[in-house]
């Protein structure tokens, strides 16, 4: 542990850029235990945070730039690679795009502060062709009170420890033993979470196959067909307008509103963007917990259903 500390004192401006870049790149390491620990460390005059806060925001810069371009040259491709890999439950990509539609570059001065905003907002922002120059403007205005705010708090706290001089002492001994507790607990809680999520999403998910065959059914006994329906954002649509026979497209935020709409007597199919069918597991848990019993996610959402093989209808877009 001693090593450790001795990384941090020595290279702490180097660490702090490559853990926020490579947090803001995608790998899920938490870069908020680093920053409070720079900020407690400036109360000790180790380092100062007017030299650490634009170290921060050229990290941030370079990843969230990156996936602001594969954003606007790759689209949905991209989100769907985020949103496989994420470890936040909510941080599939329809979540961070109805943000972005109804406030537009906007989102990015409070994204980081939100799970799975922070990941989604930079690729979304350039799915959404909003201009670069304007997303620097506000992802770097964001990204300022990000740093500032969990730098200073560090910094708030390092003021109070000093009043203990024994405290303080032992706090800076082992800095870097909480840094790396503070990574791991907050890591366990994100996994658990996950392992929370998958484990509901089980018991409800709906093979292709499945569903092929309840609309197979459907029609050869003369009855109403699952009522489907594609939660995906327009979005979404622009590269491939196609959707499953019979679907019906109505925004996450919309079904919820429109439950009323959904027919207690039919078997209710929801599909989106997401190969982990993360958005529509969340709203059929939510619907289940409106009253709405017969309503499950399709496995592998429209990949899932493309890659089986089975008929889409094209339909056009307004």
């Amino acid at each position: 542990m001693s090593s450790m500390m001795f990384l941090l004192l020595r290279h702490t401006y180097s660490v702090l850029f490559g853990w926020v870049l490579i947090e803001q790149a995608g790998l899920p390491i938490p870069s908020i235990p680093l920053m409070l620990a720079a900020g407690t460390m400036s109360a000790a005059h180790k380092l100062h945070v007017a030299y650490a806060l634009p170290i921060v925001m050229l990290a941030c810069l370079i990843s969230d730039s990156m996936w602001y371009f594969l954003g606007k040259r790759y689209g949905s491709k991209v989100l769907d690679l985020l949103c496989r890999f994420s470890l936040e439950a909510a941080s599939c990509v329809s979540r961070t795009q109805g943000t972005v539609t109804k406030r537009g570059a906007f989102t990015l001065l409070f994204a980081k502060f939100v799970p799975g905003l922070s990941t989604m907002a930079a690729p979304i922002v350039g799915q959404a062709k909003i201009p670069y120059p304007t997303f620097v403007l506000y992802d770097m205005t964001g990204t300022l009170i990000w740093a500032s705010a969990w730098l200073f708090a560090g910094r708030f706290f390092g003021d109070l420890a000093k009043r203990s001089t024994d405290f303080f002492a032992a706090l800076g001994h082992f800095a870097g033993l909480l840094v790396v507790l503070m990574v791991i607990a907050v890591v366990v809680y994100r996994v658990v979470k996950r392992r929370q999520f998958v484990s509901e999403l089980r018991g409800l998910r709906l093979e292709p196959t499945q569903l092929l065959a309840m609309i197979d059914d459907a029609k050869r006994e003369g009855k109403d067909p699952p009522f489907i329906v594609d939660l995906r954002h327009p979005l979404d649509l622009l590269p491939d307008p196609r959707v499953l026979p019979g679907a019906l497209r109505i925004g996450p935020d919309q079904l919820k509103e429109r439950s009323t709409m959904i027919p207690r007597d039919r078997d209710i199919v929801l599909y989106c963007t997401c190969p982990s069918e993360e958005t529509s597991a969340k709203v059929a848990m939510e619907l289940r917990r409106m009253g709405v019993r017969r309503v499950r996610p399709l496995r592998g959402g429209l990949q899932g259903w493309k890659d089986a093989g089975f008929p889409l209808e094209i339909i056009e877009l307004v």
